[in-house]
């Protein structure tokens, strides 16, 4: 009897040896990275593929190595079901378990999206319809029309026109074929992250509405792009709405050129003298909304200003990284701006 249980035991104890080393046999089988060359391609898994199929399709790229290993760890784990549709990139090398996590997942493809910080809503759409192309294709002009839906942004700025400084600078990542109003509610979207609760109540501390703290940190952002300085230049505007002073901004009349159709890259005396409600060389204070899409930094110096007595600021072209020199009285900025001029003219 005793013999019997101890045959018994002993062909047990070997059935657990095949059964844990064939474990360890598929696991690291599994495991194995494969080089192949579709690396930088798009493989479609249709819908409705069996995992038969899948492991067939990625076999005949040389992505899978054995489909018939894949196929009995699919059995042993239970996993098939999980394998989703989608446009898949593989890398390179990858394992077979990789692949798997992979496919759990369900891919679309996608492409990025960039908006410069500073860019407004005409350069904006303009992006939106050559880089993600949509079956009916939708002109630049058809995205502006779009972007003249203020629902999303109602609540934060009553009297929007459109939907200019709210749509956040910063890279997205959509999927091809994504709607242009997906795309703008996404932005807008993001601007709305980006605003912090207890800036509203700042606005109001410096006796301003969100709306122009948006417009005042679209004015920072194209009047410079040094984050150091960007406190300073708020205060100019500041200091130059608490004297009634025209603010001067260039960057004003070139938004009405592109309002109008008529921007070619150069300011001309007849966008400086136009009449005109963005025309700040004109106008007192500030102009009806934001002409620009702003960034984070220009958001915080618009609502956390250096206190200075400058009304004047100019390009330092000693330094030549963007930076400007502040002045207190005109005396000094004529000057500044003397030396501006000279060195302007060697430029051209």
């Amino acid at each position: 009897m005793m013999k019997i249980i101890r045959a018994g035991l002993a062909l047990l104890f070997m059935a657990v040896l095949l059964v844990s080393g064939g474990a360890f046999w598929l696991q690291n089988k599994m495991h194995n990275k494969v080089s192949h060359n579709q690396s930088g391609e798009f493989i479609t898994i249709e819908r409705g593929s069996t995992p038969d199929q899948i492991m067939a399709q990625l076999h005949q790229v040389g992505i899978i190595s054995s489909p018939f290993i894949v196929k009995v760890y699919l059995r042993t784990v239970g996993e098939a079901q999980n394998m989703q549709a989608g446009e898949y990139q593989f890398p390179s090398p990858i394992s077979a378990i990789e692949v798997l996590e992979l496919l759990k997942k369900g891919r679309k493809r996608s492409a990025r999206l960039t908006i410069p910080e500073g860019w407004t809503r005409f350069e904006i759409a303009d992006r939106i319809a050559n880089d993600f192309p949509v079956e009916p294709s939708v002109t630049q002009q058809e995205v502006l029309n779009m972007m003249n839906n203020t629902r999303l942004i109602n609540d934060f700025d009553p009297d929007a026109r459109n939907l200019e400084g709210y749509l956040y600078p910063t890279t997205y990542e959509f999927t091809i074929g994504t709607p242009a109003e997906d795309i703008i509610e996404k932005m807008v979207q993001q601007f709305r992250d980006i605003w912090e609760p207890n800036w509203t109540q700042r606005a109001k501390t410096l006796g301003r509405t969100p709306q122009e703290i948006v417009t005042i940190a679209s004015l920072i952002e194209n009047e410079s792009k040094v984050d150091e300085e960007r406190k300073r230049v708020a205060s100019v505007i500041y200091n130059r709405l608490d004297r009634r002073m025209a603010l001067g901004i260039d960057a004003t009349n070139v938004y009405i050129a592109k309002m109008l159709g008529r921007w070619d890259g150069i300011i001309h005396k007849s966008d400086v003298e136009i009449d005109h409600p963005y025309n700040t060389r004109k106008i007192i204070g500030l102009p009806p909304g934001p002409i620009s899409s702003a960034s984070r930094s220009a958001y915080e110096a618009a609502l956390y200003p250096e206190k200075t007595d400058y009304i004047f600021y100019v390009l330092d072209v000693d330094k030549n990284d963007g930076s400007h020199n502040f002045y207190e009285t005109a005396a000094g900025f004529s000057q500044g701006k003397a030396k501006y001029q000279r060195w302007l003219a060697k430029q051209r």
